[in-house]
C-alpha cells in the first residue's frame, strides 16, 4: 500500500509538470490538441474532452507530454477518433498554434512544467512543516542499545556502554547510519587489496627473519612469519561520507592465487609452503589486514575514546543500534518560512553537485536509479518514517524532475529552450526537419537510458541492495 502511495505522489508530479505546459500554453491562446498521460506506446485511451483538448491516458505510464496542433502526434486511436468526426481546419498563420508565437511566449510555456514542479515543491515543504510542525535534517543521533552475542570486533574492550553516542570516527563526526556502516565494512579484515607501504615492510621482515630465504619458495620450505600489521586507518573525504562521490580502494588489487594465500597463511608463524610461490606474492598476503578505527563516543557531554577497533571480515561492529531522526521545529511563521527555504536549498544544492559529480565521473552510472527504485524506496519510508518523509521525498523528486527536464538536452525541456536561444541569438529558426531528427535522436538515446536505468533499479531489488 504505501508503495503504491508513492507510485500515485510520482505519478503527480507528471501530472503537474504538464499542467504547467497547459496552462501556459492556454494564457497565450495556443490551442492543445491532446494532453498525454505517459507516452504514447501501447494501449491509449482517450478519457474525455475539456473544450478543444483531448485528455488521454496510455499503458506506459512514465511520462507525459502537451501536443500542440503544430505536432504530429497523432496516434492510431486519434485517428480512428478523427474518421468519426469532421476535424477543424486551423490555419498555418492561425494565433492558436505554437509556432506562431513570439520566441519569449514560447520559453515561457516550454518552461512552464519546470516552474510547475518547483512552486510544486515548495507548496509541498511549506505544507509540511505548517502540518507537521517539523522538517528532517539530513542527520541522525546514533546510540549503543546492546551488544551482540556473536563478537565481530573487539569493540566491547573500550568499556563502551548502552547508551553511549556515536561521535567521531577517524576524526570525521558521524551523523548518519550510512556513514557508520561505511566505515565499518570499508575497514574490515581482508578487503583483497595491499598498500604498497606494507607491502614493501612485510618483504623487508621476511627477509629478515628468513636471511636464506630465496625470492622463489619451493614446496616444503618452511618460512618464519613476522607478525600481522595493521594497515592506515581509512582517510576519506566527506563527499563520499555524504554519498555524494564514489569510494575508491587504495592500494594494489590481489590476484586469486594471493587471496587464497592470505587465507591460508592467516593467524600463522610458521609457514610451510604448499606449491612453488613467490616471496612477493606472500608479501603482498601478509599485507591484506585491517584498518584500524579510532572511534570516539559521547556519555554526559564527556569523550571517550575506543582507538583501534578492529572489525572482522564480515564487516560488522557487533553493536545494535538505536536511531533518532533529527528534526528541527516550524511552530511560528519566521519558523515556517526559514525553515521551509533551508530545507529546499540544502537539498537542491546537494542533487545540484551529485549532478555535477556524474558528470565528472566520480558517481558511477551503475548507482544511477530510477521510479522503480524510487517507489520502492519511496514506499519503505513512508512505512518506516511516516507520511511526513514521504511527502518530503516527492517534493525532492519534483525539484530533481525540473532538474533533469531543463538540462539542455535536445528532447529534453532544456533542449526546447536551447533551440530557442539559439534561434534569438542568431535571428533565424533552426531549420525544422534536422530540428526534429537531432529530438528524435536524443529521445531514442533518453529511451536506451530509462532501460539501462530500470535494469539497474531491477538488479538492485533482486540483490537486495536497498
Amino acid at each position: 500500500m504505501n508503495q503504491l502511495i508513492m507510485l500515485i505522489l510520482i505519478s503527480l508530479l507528471i501530472l503537474v509538470h504538464e499542467t504547467g505546459h497547459f496552462i501556459a500554453a492556454r494564457l497565450f491562446g495556443v490551442r492543445v490538441e491532446r494532453f498525454g498521460i505517459g507516452m504514447p506506446i501501447g494501449p491509449s485511451w482517450k478519457i474525455f474532452r475539456l473544450g478543444k483538448t483531448d485528455f488521454w491516458l496510455h499503458s506506459f505510464l512514465f511520462g507525459g507530454y502537451v501536443a500542440f496542433i503544430d505536432d504530429d502526434m497523432i496516434n492510431n486511436d486519434d485517428k480512428k477518433e478523427d474518421k468519426q468526426e469532421e476535424k477543424e481546419i486551423i490555419p498555418e498563420d492561425s494565433p492558436e498554434r505554437y509556432e506562431n508565437k513570439t520566441i519569449w511566449q514560447k520559453l515561457i510555456i516550454v518552461s512552464a512544467g519546470v516552474i510547475m514542479n518547483v512552486v510544486f515543491a515548495v507548496v509541498l515543504v511549506i505544507f509540511c512543516a505548517m502540518w507537521f510542525h517539523k522538517l528532517p535534517t539530513s542527520n541522525q543521533n546514533i546510540y549503543v542499545n546492546n551488544f551482540a552475542e556473536k563478537a565481530t570486533s573487539n569493540i566491547q574492550q573500550f568499556n563502551i556502554q548502552k547508551g553511549d553516542k556515536f561521535y567521531k570516527i577517524n576524526g570525521n563526526e558521524i551523523n548518519s547510519f550510512y556513514q557508520l556502516t561505511f566505515y565499518t565494512k570499508n575497514s574490515k579484515l581482508f578487503d583483497n587489496f595491499a598498500e604498497n607501504s606494507l607491502v614493501e615492510a612485510n618483504l623487508k621482515d621476511l627477509k629478515r627473519l628468513n636471511p636464506n630465504i630465496k625470492d622463489e619458495l619451493q614446496t616444503g620450505d618452511k618460512i618464519i612469519l613476522p607478525s600481522l600489521k595493521e594497515e592506515p586507518a581509512l582517510d576519506v573525504n566527506k563527499d563520499v561520507l555524504k554519498g555524494l562521490e564514489k569510494y575508491k580502494k587504495t592500494g594494489v588489487e590481489l590476484t586469486k592465487e594471493q587471496i587464497e594465500l592470505r587465507n591460508e597463511i592467516y593467524g600463522k608463524k610458521l609457514y610451510e609452503v604448499k606449491q612453488p610461490i613467490s616471496l612477493n606474492d606472500l608479501a603482498f598476503a601478509l599485507s591484506d589486514t585491517y584498518k584500524p578505527l579510532n572511534m570516539v563516543f559521547l556519555r554526559d557531554g564527556k569523550e571517550i575514546e575506543a582507538n583501534g577497533v578492529i572489525i572482522q571480515k564480515d564487516g560488522l561492529l557487533g553493536v545494535m543500534l538505536n536511531l533518532e531522526d533529527v528534526y528541527v521545529e516550524t511552530k511560528t511563521p519566521k519558523q515556517i518560512i526559514v525553515k521551509s527555504v533551508d530545507y529546499i536549498y540544502t537539498t537542491t544544492t546537494t542533487m545540484l553537485y551529485s549532478l555535477w559529480q556524474l558528470i565528472c565521473g566520480k558517481v558511477s552510472a551503475s548507482d544511477m536509479h530510477g521510479v522503480i527504485a524510487v517507489v520502492k524506496v519511496g514506499g519503505d519510508i513512508i512505512a518506516s518514517k511516516g507520511m511526513l518523509n514521504g511527502i518530503l521525498l516527492t517534493a525532492m523528486i519534483s525539484i530533481n524532475l525540473a532538474i533533469m527536464n531543463f538540462l539542455p538536452i535536445p528532447a529534453l525541456d532544456g533542449g526546447h529552450v536551447m533551440f530557442l536561444v539559439i534561434e534569438k541569438l542568431t535571428g533565424k529558426k533552426p531549420d525544422k526537419e534536422m530540428a526534429e531528427k537531432i529530438n528524435n535522436f536524443f529521445f531514442i538515446l533518453l529511451i536506451i537510458l530509462m532501460l539501462a536505468i530500470c535494469y539497474n533499479d531491477i538488479f538492485a531489488l533482486v540483490t537486495k541492495k536497498f
